[in-house]
């Protein structure tokens, strides 16, 4: 019989994989009303924090163990590492590429991990995983002259800007995983939900100083559409899918969440042909297989060594 733990875990990751795609497509409407994405950014925050803020003080009431002064230091540097810079930079490059080339490329993060575990912790890379690597960086050069090969069609997209929309959104994925590989001990030490709600809460403060100090409040007369947007930014590709990941994890364990997760740059490109229009070609099909298969070989060898 099918525990209803089970189930909801597995129903709870698919939601959150396509909550976190959806971002990108959010994000891109967005920018069709002439948001920029600092101020974007700090709305989306700003209308997320309160949800961060109650997260982090009923858990609170759950676990009584005050943080040291380390364990502070460790959530604010990780929180501008891994949510606000991260942020920062996939903003930035949505700016300048497709959101299903900015997906795939986000998607890259547990190959960036491996690396980073290794030069790091100084831990071999197997030769079954670094195969696999290669076959998700072969896709990403598929996916990338896929997007080169519509800037040559569209004069409002220049190769620099699928270049530099590139460039930052790998940055995005690599300030991401230096946050994983930092985090895992302090996430077991304080604990995943409260972690992750303080964490949230410093990018979302450094979020909106950064707005405050760069911006006039008069940038926030943007359109009520790019408020609705924000908003449901907020709810359903920030709060909504965070909590509901570490439900999945807590329940089918990161692995299977991981894999699930998998669905999310297959959603982003459904997600960004039906309501951006963005095109959808052989090469992008092709080289979108080639990374998934890359990154669920890497996942797969990573529960396998967990196992052992």
């Amino acid at each position: 019989m099918i525990k209803t733990d089970a189930v909801l875990g597995v129903f709870f990751a698919l939601f959150a994989a396509i909550g976190f795609s959806a971002k990108a497509i959010l994000i891109k409407l967005a920018y069709l009303d002439h948001v920029d994405a600092i101020t974007l950014l700090a709305l989306r925050m700003a209308f997320s924090v309160p949800f961060f803020i109650i997260a982090a003080i009923w858990v609170n009431r759950r676990d009584a163990e005050p943080l040291n002064k380390k364990d502070w230091l460790v959530v604010l540097v990780l929180g501008l590492l891994g949510y606000y810079l991260s942020s920062f930079l996939d903003f930035l490059g949505l700016l300048y590429i497709t959101a299903g080339l900015e997906r795939l490329i986000l998607f890259l993060y547990p190959t960036l991990t491996v690396i980073l575990t290794a030069i790091i912790y100084k831990r071999p890379i197997g030769h079954r995983v670094m195969s696999a690597m290669a076959l998700s960086y072969v896709g990403i050069v598929l996916v990338f002259f896929h997007d080169i090969g519509l800037s040559e069609g569209n004069a409002a997209i220049s190769r620099a800007d699928v270049i530099l929309g590139s460039i930052l959104i790998f940055c995005s994925a690599l300030s991401y995983s230096s946050y994983l590989v930092g985090a895992g001990h302090s996430i077991a030490r304080i604990g995943a939900t409260r972690f992750t709600a303080y964490a949230s809460i410093v990018a979302s403060f450094a979020s909106i100083l950064q707005f405050l100090l760069t911006h006039p409040l008069s940038a926030l007369n943007v359109t009520m559409k790019a408020y609705q947007l924000s908003i449901a930014m907020a709810i359903f590709s920030t709060v909504l899918p965070v909590f509901l990941l570490s439900y999945a994890i807590h329940h089918i364990g990161p692995s299977r969440s991981s894999l699930i997760g998998s669905v999310g740059p297959v959603a982003t490109i459904a997600l960004a042909y039906f309501f951006l229009g963005e095109a959808v070609s052989l090469l992008q099909i092709s080289g979108t297989i080639l990374v998934l298969a890359g990154v669920v070989t890497i996942s797969l060898s990573a529960k396998k060594s967990s196992n052992n």
